[in-house]
């Protein structure tokens, strides 16, 4: 079984870590709330693995990230929605992940990040195959809308299937519309 993680996977990424979960992968969730956790664990526990940690706190991620593949095996797969304070999080990542074998990064990002000064600033080995999802808006009856979280799950799942470098989640355009 490939092992995936999912990093934010208790909030607006729960239906991504319960679809990982049942689609062939051993889920890995990184999350801060016990709550949020349990909820997502009742939904399919025995293809998961709770990882309660503050990802900006990189030592204790490391950690934990050492602790997940030794139980789970090498990480295949990681979908990273990370805060502007986790600016460490990828290089913790390419450093704690198995050199031996090629993984691919999903990377999400807010509907206002440029995507090519991102990719430009973060270094990835090359075994790493990096993705970017940028997080848009939707536009309906002339009003505009943030994306719900199970639009943003849909989103990255299909991201996911077609493995483009670059996917969009609903619109960017015209960016005066967005809300």
């Amino acid at each position: 079984m490939k092992h995936a993680l999912v990093i934010g996977g208790t909030g607006m990424l729960t239906n991504v870590s319960v679809w990982l979960s049942v689609n062939g992968y051993h889920a890995s969730v990184i999350g801060r709330y016990p709550e949020k956790m349990q909820r997502l664990l009742e939904q399919n526990p025995a293809q998961m693995t709770p990882v309660l940690v503050d990802y900006t706190n990189t030592k204790e991620l490391a950690e934990q990230l050492h602790r997940i593949q030794k139980k789970n095996g090498p990480i295949h797969l990681v979908v990273a929605w990370i805060h502007s304070t986790g600016q460490n999080v990828i290089p913790c990542l390419t450093e704690s992940l198995s050199n031996s074998q090629p993984w691919k990064l999903f990377h999400l990002n807010g509907s206002s990040s440029n995507l090519h000064e991102i990719k430009a600033k973060t270094a990835v080995p090359i075994h790493v195959h990096y993705h970017q999802i940028l997080l848009g808006f939707k536009i309906e009856s002339d009003m505009s809308r943030w994306l719900t979280n199970e639009e943003i799950s849909d989103g990255v799942i299909k991201a996911i299937r077609e493995e483009k470098s670059e996917h969009i989640i609903g619109t960017i355009a015209p960016w005066e519309k967005r809300p």
